[in-house]
């Protein structure tokens, strides 16, 4: 008996991990684990909860035509497979790499369990095209800078045969099992009110991506991001339509999310430390009440408001927008990354630690390939350049022109001079 574990990889179709398991065994335990200490810092409404639950959902339905079945567990993942150990005679555990460091120390302790029984665990690369140390410089060391790191992720792309895994086709080979497949209410959650938007990858949308990306009111992003980021598709077959267009933005962004995973995988620490050490030397005001006005769209600057109001209200924000309020909140209020980094951890349906973080850090100054602290948004331009005839912002604050709409609660050239001089005095 062999077990295949989902989890950030759930689709049956080019699922690397469960190719090779199916491959290698004809009794497959296919399973998913809802861990409590994540679930646990969530909403019970929480709208990628159910977005994972309708994944697996579809997942059963498909499995059911062909008389098997998922088996959904709810506890701590070490317990779970310590307890499949003991009820089966368990060969070995199939799982897709994950390179968050909290995903790496699970995992290293499951290794470890399996380890004193003789169990192999065997991982695959399956939700990026390249890992680890795969695009690094000649002297072995990790890109820190995009550009370079894209230059060698598309030279190293170009020598590859990108192979998919036929895995939904050897189905047969999963075994039968009595274990139940769990409902929303069984781990203790509700459906969320917020849908998760479907991801648009047409040629259309890739062909014009550098034209319209810039533009909320627009509306031609992808959607792509939450799918990504739980393996409801393939990275190959995303990277696959990316390249074949004459316009390479999109496979930019797609690289963007594979740099980023990279430094995460290279330098862990930075989820809660700056990249560049000196900027945590950065005296941040950190005022609770500018972060609540900041966090419920109420600071009187429209493109941050209108941004996150769409975030609250959807679970998505604009990609311009993000480093627009992002930026605000680190130099017009001086309020630590960490705050803004959790908060949209909390809220975005596509959030992925990496990016996350790497974005983060980007908008304060203090990571890799940062923008200079001194480049700092001017909130009222941004809306000249993108979103000029007030599109997205009226949509988002309906009370815009009325009295109840507050004034800027920090004037721009006094947060700008205020910035500066704070930053100065911590890096130099």
């Amino acid at each position: 008996m062999t077990l295949f574990w989902f989890r950030r990889d759930l689709r049956l179709e080019d699922n690397r991990a469960l190719y090779e398991a199916l491959a290698a065994s004809n009794a497959v335990i296919p399973i998913f684990i809802f861990d409590p200490s994540i679930l646990n810092q969530l909403d019970k409404a929480d709208a990628r909860v159910s977005f994972i639950h309708d994944l697996l959902t579809s997942i059963q339905d498909k499995l059911q035509v062909v008389g098997k079945s998922l088996a959904v567990f709810h506890g701590e993942p070490i317990t779970i497979i310590e307890q499949l150990i003991a009820q089966h005679e368990i060969t070995a555990v199939y799982a897709n790499r994950d390179y968050e460091p909290n995903a790496r120390n699970r995992d290293k302790a499951i290794y470890e369990v399996l380890s004193a029984q003789n169990i192999p665990f065997k991982t695959y690369k399956d939700q990026v095209i390249f890992e680890k140390n795969e695009v690094v410089k000649d002297d072995g060391l990790p890109y820190v800078v995009y550009t370079p790191y894209s230059n060698k992720w598309k030279s190293n792309f170009s020598t590859v045969q990108l192979q998919s895994y036929a895995s939904e086709s050897q189905l047969a080979n999963l075994a039968e099992h009595a274990y139940p497949f769990l409902s929303l209410r069984d781990i203790g959650f509700q459906r969320s009110h917020i849908a998760i938007t479907p991801y648009d990858v047409s040629a259309h949308l890739i062909d014009n991506y550098e034209q319209t990306r810039n533009f909320p009111a627009v509306n031609k992003t992808s959607y792509l991001g939450a799918y990504l980021r739980f393996g409801a598709v393939s990275i190959r077959e995303m990277v696959q339509i990316a390249s074949h267009s004459n316009n390479k933005t999109f496979l930019n962004e797609l690289i963007w999310r594979e740099f980023f995973m990279q430094i995460l995988w290279h330098f862990p620490h930075t989820t809660r430390a700056s990249f560049r050490p000196k900027y945590d030397a950065i005296q941040w005001n950190n005022n609770e009440a500018d972060f609540d006005k900041w966090c419920n769209g109420q600071t009187g600057y429209p493109f941050v408001d209108a941004g996150m109001r769409e975030l609250n209200a959807t679970g998505h924000m604009h990609n311009r927008v993000r480093m627009i309020v992002a930026s605000f909140l680190c130099k017009h209020l001086l309020i630590d990354w960490r705050w803004g980094e959790t908060y949209f951890a909390q809220k975005l349906l596509d959030y992925e630690q990496s990016s996350n973080v790497g974005n983060w850090q980007w908008a304060a100054g203090s990571g890799v390939d940062a923008a200079p602290y001194f480049r700092i948004f001017n909130p009222s331009e941004q809306i000249k350049k993108f979103d000029k005839q007030l599109e997205y912002i009226n949509k988002w604050i309906p009370e815009l022109h009325e009295l109840t709409y507050p004034s800027p609660m920090v004037d721009h050239k006094f947060a700008r001079e205020r910035c500066l001089q704070v930053y100065k005095s911590a890096v130099g």
